[in-house]
């Protein structure tokens, strides 16, 4: 299957970024023809106040963004992973950052919610409150194309090795993982990460993300990495966008999948643990002290 990532500059500007999304998707259609698109974190929205990202959710089915989509996939003959769009909840100060999944018909497959939310003072000192104006997911969502079975996350999810163990268990060959990582963090921690995923899990992991700077809530600039992605399950980066808007794209192969799980064969050498020992601290105050019979700590 043939993947093309998508990588933006999205702005608090929905007509600006649908438009955006729409032309690069159609370079890929053109110079590419690939089977699978996928779209960055926040491409319909980014930045702006916390008033404005709520005004600008979208309802789903039949918001702006989510047509733009799906008509865009049967046009096509093309499944999109709809990187991330601002759901709006009925009856909810707060909305889902979710993304949605068009088959080549452009019939809604499924959703995910992002679970984990960015709620972090950076190095430099910017704040992220993400669950200000966002209510965590509680699913995971797993779905099938070309053969393969395709897992999703959202940026943040990255740091949480548990929702990748969970996909693991659900026998995932890919994970597709949009994304809008801080400039900050991306430039130490993203690859790493990335790559670990990979190989850790036997998977092609698919990154998408958002590039250059937008406005935020105080009128200061903030910067995302970019550095579209995708691993296969050996680590190795076998596609990497330059720095800039534009499209990349990759082949990828259930065989080399088979390959790399038969090579190291990890699912097989899984072991349950029976539990945790620890062994109590020593206070010092004796050669026989155990702690928890001194009571000194705990």
């Amino acid at each position: 299957m043939k993947i093309s990532l998508i990588q933006m500059n999205s702005q608090p500007d929905r007509e600006l970024n649908l438009r955006a999304a729409e032309t690069l998707m159609l370079q890929a259609i053109e110079r590419d023809a690939p089977n699978l698109i996928v779209l960055p974190e926040h491409f319909d929205w980014s930045g702006g106040t916390a008033a404005e990202k709520l005004a600008a959710a979208d309802r789903m089915p039949g918001g702006e963004a989510y047509r733009m989509l799906q008509d865009f996939a049967a046009r096509y003959g093309v499944w999109i992973h709809g990187g991330s769009l601002l759901e709006s909840i009925d009856d909810s100060p707060r909305i889902y950052n979710t993304t949605v999944v068009f088959d080549p018909q452009g019939n809604e497959v499924g959703r995910y919610r992002k679970i984990h939310l960015f709620d972090i003072e950076a190095p430099d000192g910017k704040i992220y409150r993400e669950s200000e104006t966002v209510a965590g997911g509680e699913r995971l969502f797993v779905y099938e194309a070309h053969g393969f079975t395709i897992g999703c996350a959202i940026c943040y999810d990255l740091r949480f090795p548990r929702l990748f163990d969970a996909l693991s268990s659900a026998n995932v060959d890919v994970v597709i993982l949009p994304a809008a990582f801080t400039l900050q963090t991306g430039k130490d921690h993203w690859e790493v990460l990335c790559r670990a995923r990979a190989i850790e899990h036997q998977v092609y992991f698919v990154a998408c993300g958002q590039w250059g700077s937008y406005p935020a809530a105080d009128g200061d600039r903030r910067f995302t990495y970019g550095n579209s992605l995708v691993c296969d399950p050996w680590g190795q980066i076998i596609a990497r966008a330059v720095d800039q808007v534009g499209t990349v794209s990759a082949w990828i192969d259930r065989g080399r999948v088979e390959a790399v799980r038969k090579l190291i064969p990890c699912t097989r050498h899984k072991v349950s643990f029976a539990g945790l020992q620890r062994k109590p601290r020593r206070c010092g105050s004796s050669d026989d002290c155990e702690c928890s019979a001194c009571g000194l700590h705990e």
